[in-house]
């Protein structure tokens, strides 16, 4: 049952007008959330606590009102809420569909998102933090509680932004949450910052792909209660990762951490030495063994362009374009398979290399060489309804030029380029060759 405000009741928002309280949706620990109408249009309402509603806060969601949302996943603030009636005060965001579900709901399998989608959700969570520190921002409590994915497409959506404030400041007593905070204030040695933003978000990051955590292995099974003490020893004073290469000492156990195990074999070696530098190095180095958002993003592009599927049971698997010569052989990851996988074909644009799949989109950021732009795909994998023939489909508003055979071809909007090995396709401003 919510205390703070009544349903029916009207609430004045900064901009001039005002919203009606329709619904109580939660609560957390600095206030509730309501579901309200202003004018046709429903959003949420932050109502702060006595306690909670002080001027530091308040001045934070001005400045955020002031600077605006660094892109369209965070669920930023929109005006200030206040009536007359109470010295709290509140403010207005976006809803969150109930499509998308929390992070939490992965570790509990309640949700089970294709490799796709789950690679591209870190994708937007890796960008969207970037966009936040470059404007100058530190977030402080980057946690499960604090992001929500679409499990179908990997869009996420960012809430709690109001804590955010400048990287340095730091007006609230938001340190973060346990288990998620990096190990320099778990001894009280640091406050939040964007370099305790970027070891919290390798959490997050470690959770959704590995579904554990990075740091609780073998030490943990040997303690009684994991109480205060035991907690600042196993992520502030004596941190260590779980597939730390010299000391196995917290090696995940082959019976309770089976899901690291698992999905350490199956993620290529690039992206866990991501991992292995972030807490390892990063456990110390607050700055050179932090990994930066723009390394794990343009790492999760080449990730998900190097998807597979087993022809055999249809499983996803990671071809390490990175590491291994294009003419080895990949064995599918599933036990129950363990199917020699026939690569597809794939094509290489300037440096950048994708899997084409059935499924495969291209967007501008692989044909148009305008790195980060997945607006509108510009090509796509299709096959001819009648002679069963695979080819890359041009969905651009660009003509291309093929080269194929030593003869030159217009490929316009619509039309079709079989996938023949060592053609060659000219998108304007980079060129591709289709290898097989």
């Amino acid at each position: 049952m919510y205390q703070l405000l009544k349903k029916g009741q009207t609430v004045e928002l900064s901009t001039g007008s005002s919203c009606t309280v329709e619904d109580f949706l939660g609560s957390g620990t600095q206030g509730e959330v309501y579901k309200v109408k202003s004018g046709a249009d429903t959003y949420a309402l932050k109502w702060y606590f006595p306690a909670s509603a002080t001027a530091e806060q308040k001045s934070i969601i001005q400045l955020l009102l002031k600077k605006g949302s660094p892109n369209n996943k965070f669920l930023w603030p929109l005006a200030l809420a206040h009536h007359d009636k109470s010295s709290s005060f509140g403010y207005l965001m976006p809803v969150r569909p109930n499509h998308y579900v929390s992070i939490n709901m992965l570790m509990k399998r309640k949700a089970e998102p294709t490799f796709h989608a789950l690679i591209t959700a870190c994708y937007n969570l890796a960008d969207s933090f970037f966009q936040l520190h470059s404007e100058g921002f530190a977030y402080k409590d980057i946690s499960f509680g604090n992001a929500f994915i679409d499990p179908v497409t990997g869009d996420v959506l960012i809430c709690d932004n109001d804590n955010a404030c400048y990287d340095g400041q730091n007006l609230s007593a938001i340190g973060g949450t346990p288990r998620f905070m990096a190990p320099e204030i778990v001894r009280g040695q640091a406050m939040p910052s964007k370099y305790t933003d970027l070891f919290s978000l390798g959490i997050l990051l470690f959770y959704m792909m590995y579904l554990s955590h990075p740091l609780m292995g073998k030490r943990e099974l040997k303690i009684h209660a994991l109480d205060d003490a035991a907690l600042k020893q196993l992520f502030g004073t004596d941190p260590l990762f779980i597939f730390d290469p010299v000391n196995n000492s917290n090696a995940p156990d082959t019976h309770e951490h089976q899901n690291a195990i698992i999905y350490w074999k199956i993620y290529p070696k690039f992206i866990n030495d991501l991992f292995t530098k972030l807490f390892t190095r990063g456990l110390t180095e607050t700055h050179n063994g932090r990994v930066e958002e723009s390394v794990w993003r343009s790492s999760f592009i080449v990730l998900r362009d190097s998807l597979v599927y087993c022809s055999k049971c249809g499983a996803e698997n990671f071809y390490d374009l990175t590491a291994v010569k294009s003419t080895q052989g990949l064995i599918c990851w599933n036990d129950q398979c363990r199917y020699e996988i026939k690569l597809p074909f794939r094509i290489r644009i300037d440096k950048k290399i994708s899997m084409l799949n059935h499924n495969t989109k291209l967007f501008p950021h692989h044909t148009k060489n305008k790195l980060y732009d997945f607006s509108t795909p510009t090509a796509e994998v299709v096959i001819h309804p009648e002679k069963k023939i695979w080819g890359l489909k041009n969905i651009s508003n660009d003509n291309w030029v093929l080269t194929a055979n030593e003869k030159i071809q217009t490929i316009e909007k619509g039309k079709t380029v079989s996938l023949v090995n060592g053609y060659k396709i000219n998108f304007g401003s980079t060129e591709g060759e289709i290898k097989f």
